[in-house]
Order: structure tokens, then C-alpha cells, then sequence
């Protein structure tokens, strides 16, 4: 065959291989232009997104990708902004809102099944007939017992809407039958005032554990109350307090402000400067005040031991507070999970930002900071806390305070580490004080319940052999006392019995009073009360103070109510 018959032959086959290869290659040109057109007119995010669910090799579940790359950005912000999902916005609001959806009861683990220690009065369990030490054997005829279940799993089965019913199978005092409950879910109360009593002749003591919508009533009751009975000084224990909603804390600090005194101001890029000021309307403007802050102590708990040690209205006892200068706004979105963006700084009255150093998306090393601050030795030697000359600042008495991280007390109390032991520490590191403490409490319960006060019982418990009981106790889950090191940490260990079991009969109102007898964070603050001690020495006067531009000048303290964030 000749080269132009060959030619001939071939020569429509190269043509339509040609064509076939034109059109193999528009198609690739045309994924590549889909592409570029979403996102001139999108962004790279969904042009991407989209791009991998019209093209890519495999089906993908598009949904759960969006999900995973909105916790991937919001992660690279700062480490105070967060997405919570749909699922869990409800359990993560509860401690906020101050109440949740349940039945009232408080429980635990005794021999594998469930223990109900309080009942809360006027609550869905009362008005059903639950009592204390009532077990739960079933929960909608599943079995609940016979093995230890984990607390969210119970929760989850307790805990449910409003005007819903759950079925409960208890077993009471000796009884061989079940007796079952229909209990109808309500609206139950969360409160975070966890204590308040008179602490020593006429000091009132409150313990804040976090700033919840319903706090500040309960700050006024509580005020009210120990006013009554004769208080005029008052210990506000903010130790532990991680925080909540700003709002809240700003109305109790203006509890303790005179008119036009500074509390806070917050500012950020979008986020126009507003200054919060006291009204002047405060039940407590003169009254003699000591703030406990801890390590612990972050964000609106900072935002009110800044505010009076900014004022020179009291004085502030512990250790450096944990350093959360940064504002929340909750922002919902349209599949009912919500954003919770940092939108602002805030800043005390003498103009210090109190945020901790971060590195943008490293929150694994920002939550290292509290575990190198105790290996470092802070929560020990004051000295050991370097602050930086560059971000001090001036009180408005003239005292100076630094910024750059969190709140210094103007009086530094090291952990209490003088009964810290071996046993103490392996008892710690088990269930057996707790184990103890309920056993001995539902094996007594009815002497134990026959007390009208919890200092009857406190006197009634000191008079018994409860400590031996608790030391063979411990020796029989192989936790042994030895005698050469024992006496050391047996007062602190007392003192956690005698409280645990006291809080069972007569819950926190009993519980922190003996649980803090020994409390050296207390005593030295009542001692600053006694010894009148408590109102900073400062440089400028009074009538100087409230002359100043500073006084004079801002936004009146109702301008507030314009602004929902936390702190």
C-alpha cells in the first residue's frame, strides 16, 4: 500500500480522535472555569465546597464537611470564640439561664445504684412524693442499678421538656417492692449563690460560683438577708468563678459603688467604646468590702474585683486571677447552633486590659498557662509573678496595678498546702471520702436527719468515732494511714468528712460553713475587716476622686442595657 492510500485511510480517524480530544479537553477547561466563576462571584470557601460535590471522585456527606471546616475557622481565632452545636446549646445555657428542665433532684453512687441525696424544694421530685435517700432502681422500666452509669447518661434519661413525664422505680428503706413515681418535668432552678451566712460577728460572707441571668436577685436576697441579721461588712468569694454573663456582674458591683464611679468599659473593632458607670442607686456604697479571687477566678469575676480595686473600694485577697479580658457576643444561626464571636476587649477603670498573652488558633498552649503558672511556683511565692513596668497603671487613688494578665490581689495567700500528705493525696485521688461519706450517711440517715440545724449535726458528728470509721474504711480499699505523717493532714481530712456528710442532710447553706472553718483565705480577710483594714491606703482624697475627669465624665451606667455579652 502506498503512502497516499495510507494517508487516505487515516486520515478521518487522526480527525475524530482530534475532535474527541477537543472535547476531552473543553470539559477539563470547563471544570476549571465553573470554578473560577463561583468564586469571582462567592467566596473560595463555598466555590470549593461546591466544587468537590459536583466533581469529586467520591459521594461525600457535604453537611458534615461545612460542620468540620466552621470548627477548623473558628478555631483559629482567639480561644474564647466557639461554635456550639444545636445539640448541645441547651446544656451549655443551663448554667447561664439559672434553671433547666428536670425533675429537682441531686444524686449519687452507693453499691452501684443510684442515690437521691437532695430533693429541691417545690420541685416537680417533692411534689411527686421523691424523698432524700429514696434509690432509682428503674428509669421508664430500664434498670438503673446493679452497675456504676455515668452521670450524663442518667441526666439524659431524667432530664427532658417541660410537661413531660418520667417514670421512676424506687426502692425506700426496707421495702421489697418498688414503688413507682410519674413525675411530671418543670421548670427547676439553678442557683449560683452557693453560700451565704455570717462568717464572724457582723461579716457576711457570699460565695458567687458564676453570673447567671437569675444571680443578681439572688445577690440581693442573699445582701438582704445577712443585713437582717445584723452584717455590715461583707467577704464576696469570687474564687472559682469562671465567669458569665457581664450584665449581670456590673448590676452587683454597683451594689458597692457610689454615683458616677467607673466600673468597666469594653471596645473592640466593630464594636463602638461603651463606658459602665454606677448609678448611685447601690445598697451597699459604704458598706466595708473584701473580694477572694483565685487562679480560677476568670472573666466577669475579673471584671468585678477590677472595678473595686480600681476604686479603692476594698481590697482583694488571694491569688492572680486567671487572665479573660475577652467579650462574647452570642450570635444564633439558622440551624440552631450558635456562635459565641469575640467581639471586644474589656478594660478596668484604670484602662488595663486584663487579657492573657494568646497566639492566634494555639489554644492547646493557652491552656497550658494555668500548669506552668504552678510549676513556675506562682500559686505559692508572689515573687515569682513578673510584671511588666510597660503596662502599669494608676488606680484613682494613685495606687499602682498592672495589666497583661488577669487580676494581682492586693493581698497575695499561697495554697494552703500544710496538710497535704501522701494518704491525703491518695484519698483525694479516689472515690473513697465521697463512698465513705454516703455510706455513713444513708447507714445513719435517720439520726443524722433528726437535727434541726447543721451545727447540731456538725457538734453531734465531732462527738462520734466517725474519723476511725473513715480510716478503716480507707484501709480497706487499700489506702493506708501511716502514722508518722498522718496527724498532719488529719484536721483538713475532718473537715472534708464533717462537710460531706452535713451537706447531705443540709446542702450548701450547711456545707461551706464547716467545709471553710479552717479556711486561711477567710480568716485573713475577716481579720482585714476587724482590724478596719480593708480601705487601700491611696494618695489622693476622697473629694479629689470624685472632682476628677474621670468621675465627671461617661456614659450613664443604663447605657448597658443596649449590650447582651459574656464575660
Amino acid at each position: 500500500m502506498d503512502n497516499n492510500t495510507k494517508r487516505t485511510l487515516y486520515t478521518p480517524i487522526i480527525i475524530a480522535l482530534c475532535i474527541l480530544a477537543g472535547f476531552y479537553l473543553r470539559g477539563c477547561l470547563d471544570v476549571n472555569h465553573r470554578g473560577m466563576n463561583f468564586f469571582s462571584n462567592g467566596n473560595k470557601i463555598d466555590a470549593i465546597l461546591e466544587i468537590i460535590d459536583q466533581q469529586y471522585v467520591d459521594t461525600v456527606n457535604i453537611n458534615q464537611l461545612v460542620e468540620k471546616t466552621a470548627f477548623n475557622l473558628i478555631n483559629e481565632l482567639d480561644p474564647h470564640s466557639v461554635l456550639i452545636p444545636a445539640e448541645d446549646l441547651q446544656a451549655v445555657n443551663e448554667p447561664l439561664e439559672g434553671s433547666f428542665s428536670g425533675i429537682g433532684i441531686s444524686f449519687n453512687f452507693i453499691s452501684d445504684t443510684i442515690l437521691v441525696l437532695n430533693v429541691i424544694p417545690g420541685s416537680p421530685a417533692e411534689k411527686a412524693g421523691i424523698l432524700p435517700f429514696d434509690r432509682i432502681i428503674t428509669i421508664n422500666d430500664s434498670v438503673f442499678a446493679g452497675r456504676k452509669f455515668g452521670d450524663n447518661e442518667i441526666q439524659n434519661n431524667i432530664k427532658g421538656p417541660q410537661n413531660t413525664k418520667v417514670k421512676l422505680g424506687i426502692m425506700r428503706d426496707d421495702a421489697t417492692d418498688l414503688i413507682y413515681f410519674d413525675v411530671t418535668r418543670g421548670d427547676v432552678p439553678s442557683f449560683s449563690i452557693e453560700a451565704s451566712y455570717v462568717v464572724s460577728n457582723n461579716i457576711g460572707y457570699i460565695k458567687i460560683r458564676n453570673f447567671a441571668r437569675t444571680t443578681y436577685n439572688d445577690f440581693l436576697t442573699a445582701i438582704a438577708t445577712l443585713k437582717d441579721e445584723g452584717c455590715t461588712s461583707f467577704i464576696i468569694d469570687l474564687r472559682g468563678n469562671s465567669g458569665g454573663i457581664m450584665d449581670v456582674a456590673i448590676r452587683m458591683i454597683n451594689e458597692f459603688m457610689p454615683a458616677k464611679r467607673p466600673i468597666v468599659y469594653a471596645e473592640g473593632k466593630a464594636f463602638r467604646r461603651q463606658n459602665f458607670r454606677a448609678d448611685g442607686t447601690g445598697s451597699c456604697q459604704d458598706a466595708p468590702l473584701v473580694v477572694l479571687i483565685d487562679e480560677l477566678s476568670g472573666s466577669a469575676s475579673e471584671i468585678f474585683a477590677g472595678a473595686i480595686q480600681d476604686n479603692d473600694r476594698g481590697i482583694i485577697i488571694g491569688r492572680r486571677s486567671y487572665g479573660k479580658g475577652l467579650v462574647q457576643a452570642p450570635i444564633p444561626l439558622k440551624d440552631g447552633s450558635e456562635l459565641r464571636l469575640t467581639v471586644a476587649r474589656y478594660y478596668t477603670p484604670s484602662g488595663r486590659c486584663i487579657q492573657k498573652a494568646y497566639e492566634m488558633g494555639n489554644a492547646a498552649d493557652y491552656e497550658q498557662d494555668l500548669y506552668n503558672r504552678y510549676m513556675h511556683g506562682e500559686f505559692l511565692y508572689a515573687d515569682s509573678i513578673k510584671m511588666v513596668d510597660s503596662l502599669e497603671y494608676k488606680t484613682l487613688g494613685g495606687r499602682t496595678v498592672y495589666g497583661g494578665g488577669g487580676i494581682m490581689p492586693d493581698i497575695f495567700i499561697p495554697r494552703d498546702t500544710s496538710g497535704i500528705t501522701s494518704f491525703y493525696v491518695n484519698v483525694a485521688n479516689s472515690d473513697v471520702l465521697l463512698q465513705f461519706t454516703l455510706e455513713y450517711s444513708f447507714r445513719n440517715r435517720k439520726k443524722l436527719g433528726s437535727f434541726g440545724t447543721y451545727q447540731e449535726l456538725y457538734s453531734y458528728l465531732k462527738s462520734q468515732r466517725v474519723m476511725d470509721q473513715f480510716f478503716e474504711y480507707a484501709e480497706s480499699k487499700d489506702i493506708k494511714r501511716r502514722p508518722s505523717s498522718a496527724d498532719v493532714s488529719d484536721g483538713m481530712l475532718e473537715n472534708n468528712v464533717f462537710s460531706l456528710i452535713v451537706r447531705n442532710f443540709f446542702e450548701n447553706p450547711g456545707y461551706y460553713p464547716v467545709l471553710q472553718k479552717d479556711d486561711i483565705v477567710i480568716h485573713r480577710a475577716i481579720k482585714v475587716l476587724n482590724d478596719g483594714e480593708w480601705k487601700p491606703q491611696v494618695s489622693i482624697s476622697e473629694s479629689e476622686i470624685n472632682n476628677s475627669s474621670i468621675i465627671k465624665s461617661g456614659f450613664r451606667f443604663k447605657e448597658y442595657k443596649k449590650i447582651t455579652a459574656l464575660g
